[in-house]
């Protein structure tokens, strides 16, 4: 046992050495578990009946919704709270725009704002996730029913919980967003920064490995094949404010395995780009992109004959 002590006494020294120890003697940091939990309730508001095993009908919807609202509106505020407290009292933020300095009373206040805003917005969020999921439907032949995409669509998981992330990414609550969208990126192999922006009727079909960088700009009516990566030219951290992620236009679509860097990249609206081709440079409307004989081809709707290599 002596080399045990001597383990526990090595691990407090590296506590002294190195830090990273939450034991601020106030709030908290947000709870993995907390935050997972609030992440499956609020999958259940949005879908009533589809996630949970309590029976809904037309007589209990209206007791079952405001038990789950008030439920999960407590527990919202009391994790936005911690969050809003840490990024205070620490100035930290994890890139989110800095939250408003706030004392432990002023933290629970705005938490509460924050989680009432959040409410209100849900019922948009529903209607962009309608969208959503009718696109997926449209845009999948193998789609038998809505009810489908809801239930098993990893795709789908993805943007639902991306919508909610970005709620609160926007309303400058730091920690809890990427806890969000991590913990739906760790059960569909789908990586969504929650500051990215993203249109309505948002498809990405099979998904896995699918990664959309923290600046993405993402029209309508966009839909997306495994292995895409919307990513940055650049990870250098003095770049951590500027657009480093490229712009999707409208009715574009992307296949499996294509790579699209840097914030001045624009995919122009109705463009079509190719499985696996790699682009750090602006497409105009209309293009099809494809690899051809190891070469990068863009073919345009003024110009149809093959057009200059866009290798970079």
């Amino acid at each position: 046992m002596r080399r045990l002590h001597n383990s526990i006494e090595a691990l407090l020294g590296s506590y002294r050495s190195y830090g990273l120890v939450n034991h601020s003697g106030g709030l908290n940091l947000p709870s993995r578990q907390s935050v997972e939990d609030i992440l499956r309730g609020l999958d259940e508001l949005i879908f009533p009946g589809f996630r949970e095993e309590q029976v809904l009908n037309h007589d209990n919807l209206n007791l079952i919704t405001a038990e789950k609202v008030n439920r999960l509106a407590r527990c919202l505020i009391r994790e936005v709270e911690k969050s809003l407290a840490f990024a205070s009292r620490t100035g930290a933020d994890d890139g989110a725009p800095a939250p408003a300095p706030c004392g432990s009373e002023g933290c629970h206040a705005a938490a509460e704002l924050v989680v009432e805003s959040f409410f209100e917005e849900l019922p948009r969020i529903r209607e962009a996730l309608s969208l959503d999921m009718k696109a997926a439907f449209r845009g999948d032949p193998a789609a038998k029913s809505f009810e489908e995409v809801i239930l098993s669509y990893p795709g789908f998981q993805a943007i639902t919980a991306h919508r909610l992330a970005h709620f609160f990414w926007q309303a400058r609550v730091p920690l809890i967003p990427r806890m969000m969208s991590e913990l739906v990126h760790g059960r569909t192999g789908i990586d969504i920064h929650p500051g990215a922006g993203i249109g309505e009727s948002f498809f990405i079909d099979h998904g896995t490995g699918v990664v959309i960088g923290e600046t993405t700009v993402i029209g309508r009516n966009v839909k997306l094949y495994q292995g895409v990566t919307l990513g940055a030219l650049s990870v250098k951290k003095e770049e951590a404010n500027r657009k480093r992620h490229p712009t999707i236009e409208d009715d574009v679509t992307i296949y499996s395995n294509a790579t699209i860097l840097g914030g001045e990249t624009v995919i122009g609206r109705g463009s079509t780009i190719g499985g696996n081709v790699w682009l750090i440079s602006s497409v105009p409307a209309d293009s099809t992109v494809y690899t051809h004989a190891g070469e990068q081809v863009v073919k345009t709707r003024d110009a149809p004959a093959p057009g200059g290599s866009l290798s970079g």
